[in-house]
């Protein structure tokens, strides 16, 4: 197999995060060999333009598509590398607690949240009058996940280099401050679009503790996209076969207690909510016998 189908394959079974970070470097990689391309035929190089999210209202409206594509977008190789540790650090911290849907919703609401406060600053805020600016990046989609984590887990300890374990809600506190104080001082559409991302991050689970996930609706919308777009095909049933004998009986029912011991240490753990949807099934099966 090679290198081609080892992506591809990784990509069809990994998870939502390993997804994600494999569109964000796609598209990287693209947005360069492109650009050698224009850079050899000699004329500019308009593709990361129209795939950044503009100040300019006017431009914005031609650009429909822009709040989204920003959040997958980097030019720089530093940019890219930090947002993608960012995204993998608390990524799999935020798959500890959640399921794989949450995640998804949360960075893609995470990133259209901070293009809308971006936009919205550059455009009511007097300091930015005559100023265009472009947004690019993941950071604020990393911000709302980081947030998320904090308000949810808020004493969970991380190691950081040189510093020794720091709990969550400082670790997040420190980048939205930080964030605050470098409006003035440098990137202040990106740092705008933070406290966008970190705004939704705290909205989401706020929501999701009382019963309401707010960004189930765009996942549902996703899904259902995916599957206008598969072709039709004919599905083959087939039927579980009862156990030979007892020996394959016991071990059948041995796994079967394996994995709802497990399910049961998750909720000891996480709660009910941090169940994915089989294992809601499964416990709720196992609860009518």
């Amino acid at each position: 197999m090679d290198i081609v189908e080892d992506i591809k394959q990784t990509f069809k079974v990994g998870s939502v995060l390993t997804r994600l970070i494999y569109i964000n470097l796609g598209v990287f990689l693209l947005v360069k060999l492109v650009s050698v391309l224009f850079y050899l035929a000699g004329v500019p190089f308009p593709l990361a333009n129209w795939l950044s999210v503009p100040s300019n209202l006017h431009e914005l409206i031609q650009r429909p598509w822009t709040p989204v594509t920003y959040m997958f977008l980097h030019v720089g190789f530093l940019h890219i590398l930090f947002n993608i540790l960012g995204l993998y650090w608390f990524g799999k911290m935020f798959l500890f607690h959640f399921e794989g849907r949450k995640l998804l919703s949360l960075y893609l609401m995470g990133g259209i949240a901070g293009a809308l406060v971006y936009v919205a600053a550059y455009n009511i805020f007097p300091a930015f009058t005559g100023v265009y600016g472009l947004l690019l990046g993941a950071s604020a989609s990393i911000f709302a996940i980081l947030v998320a984590l904090a308000v949810y887990d808020p004493n969970r300890e991380i190691l950081l280099m040189f510093i020794g374990p720091v709990r969550l809600k400082y670790v997040a506190g420190f980048y939205v401050l930080l964030s605050v104080v470098s409006i003035s001082a440098s990137n202040p559409g990106g740092n705008l679009a933070h406290l966008g991302g970190a705004a939704w991050g705290w909205f989401y689970i706020y929501q999701l503790r009382r019963g309401k996930d707010r960004g189930a609706g765009l996942v549902h919308f996703l899904d259902n996209l995916a599957k206008g777009m598969k072709p039709r095909i004919k599905m083959k049933v087939t039927y579980k076969q009862p156990p030979r004998d007892d020996h394959e009986y016991a071990k059948q029912k041995h796994e079967q207690q394996e994995e709802i011991n497990h399910i049961l240490d998750k909720i000891a753990k996480s709660g009910y909510e941090s169940l994915t949807k089989r294992e809601k099934e499964i416990l709720f099966k196992q609860g009518k016998k």
